[in-house]
């Protein structure tokens, strides 16, 4: 039997049996019920503070539950699901745990659960296969991909420019993409920001930024100017190998700095081990980690390095630009403040996985509930089939599914019920698997 220890101020208590049990579920189900008004483009936001004081404010499932502080070991599990979700898919974090909160509620024995359970993921699944849509992910017809990132960000604080933020996730994927291999290497998708400025001024490079001060030729080193003797002498060296900039990710000396500023030779300090590697990558250079090794076939190219300025503040960023390998991507955003760039990061971070996952499966299914009850009705069929005590499980399963249409007519101020009721009867009558509470559909864009 499962057993607990909870705290009581100066006392423990042991829980056992079906009081261990209980507990589990409404530990679950407090985390499902604070995650459920979240849910869907109408959900809340949540405003949580940590213990330094810092507010942040969001609705992505992943990031309110990687700051609620939680004890009870079933109640991280639901965080460690949605952390799952994220690094799998990158959105549908808040669903996943409301369905499971749902799921746990229905009251049904472990042992049934576990085998009614994957009786009726196998009949949703093969459902789902077969209501499915395939849709094209091209370079040269980017329309449906950017639809899908329209999907997910329209739940968003970003929602207000979903459609150019989903434009621009679509665009950074596919520059760096193998479209024969369909390998999408994110190493090469940077995202930066600076305060100031609007939302719309965010926009996508097919180049370098590095937030530093400052037709060249680059030379990239992780070694500093350490012996004083031989500082001429490097900087002979690097002049001999045709380079126009040096990019150092440690510092130089005054002395160092003036020897480089009378030989012309502009230096971009303090670098950080990632831009150093991305630079590497952009410009076709080879990072030189000891002047023994520096040499003209390890220098990387760019067409143009120039400083640019923002706000009143003048703060300075080094854009490299023309570089020779162009599948570098920098998507470069601006909002008021930091708190609400951080909040626009975490929705087009969930767009870019979305997109790759699309590259790797190009099946999508109609949003607004709609799946969630089509995949109902047949597992709702399966009960009637089944001899075994597993049905139960079954029904419970199909019941746990409905959660998430009830949970989106809810925070939309609509009847759950009669909502529900409405799409069910609809999509039974009209034998149209895509009705549900849904705005727009594929099928609807293409007539």
């Amino acid at each position: 039997m499962a057993s607990m220890e909870t705290l009581d101020q100066d006392h423990k208590t042991r829980l056992m049996g079906l009081e261990a049990l209980e507990s589990h579920i409404v530990a679950a189900k407090a985390v499902a019920n604070t995650m459920r008004t979240s849910l869907g483009p109408n959900g809340l936001d949540k405003m949580m503070v940590d213990k330094d004081g810092n507010v942040t404010v969001s609705n992505d499932g992943v990031t309110i539950l990687s700051m609620i502080d939680v004890d009870h070991q079933i109640a991280k599990l639901m965080v460690e699901m949605s952390k799952s979700q994220d690094d799998e898919i990158g959105d549908g974090t808040t669903g996943v745990v409301v369905l499971a909160g749902e799921l746990l509620d229905q009251g049904i024995h472990p042992i049934r659960i576990a085998g009614g359970y994957k009786q009726a993921v196998c009949v949703a699944i093969e459902h789902l296969d077969k209501i499915s849509d395939s849709i094209l992910v091209d370079v040269k017809d980017t329309k449906p991909p950017i639809q899908t990132a329209e999907t997910m960000l329209g739940s968003k604080v970003i929602n207000s420019c979903y459609r150019q933020m989903a434009e621009i996730a679509v665009n950074a994927v596919l520059t760096v993409t193998d479209m024969e291999q369909r390998g999408v290497d994110f190493e090469l998708i940077k995202v930066e920001s600076k305060v100031g400025g609007r939302l719309e001024d965010t926009k996508w490079i097919k180049d370098m930024i590095v937030d530093k001060d400052l037709n060249a030729k680059i030379v990239i080193l992780t070694c500093p100017f350490e012996y004083p003797n031989q500082k001429q002498k490097m900087i002979q060296q690097i002049k001999e190998t045709g380079a126009k900039i040096e990019i150092c990710q440690w510092d130089s000396d005054d002395e160092a700095n003036h020897l480089l500023l009378q030989n012309n030779l502009p230096v971009v300090r303090w670098v950080g081990g990632p831009e150093i590697e991305l630079i590497a990558i952009t410009t076709g250079g080879q990072i030189t980690p000891k002047f023994s090794e520096l040499s003209a076939r390890k220098l990387g190219f760019a067409g143009l390095v120039q400083e640019i300025s923002f706000g009143t503040t003048k703060d300075k960023m080094l854009v490299i630009e023309q570089c020779k390998n162009s599948r570098a991507v920098i998507i470069f955003m601006r909002r008021g403040n930091k708190m609400s760039i951080e909040e626009v990061k975490r929705p087009l971070h969930d767009a870019l996985c979305v997109i790759w996952k699309l590259i790797h499966d190009n099946h999508v299914v109609c949003g607004g509930g709609a799946a969630e009850i089509s995949c109902a009705l047949p597992v709702s069929q399966e009960v009637d089939k089944c001899p075994t005590l597993e049905l139960y499980a079954l029904r419970a399963f199909a019941n746990a599914l409905e959660v998430i249409p009830k949970a989106l007519s809810e925070n939309s101020d609509m009847n759950p019920i009669q909502t529900m009721t409405e799409a069910r009867a609809r999509q039974v009558n009209e034998r149209n698997l895509a009705l549900g509470h849904v705005i727009e559909t594929f099928i609807e864009s293409e007539e």
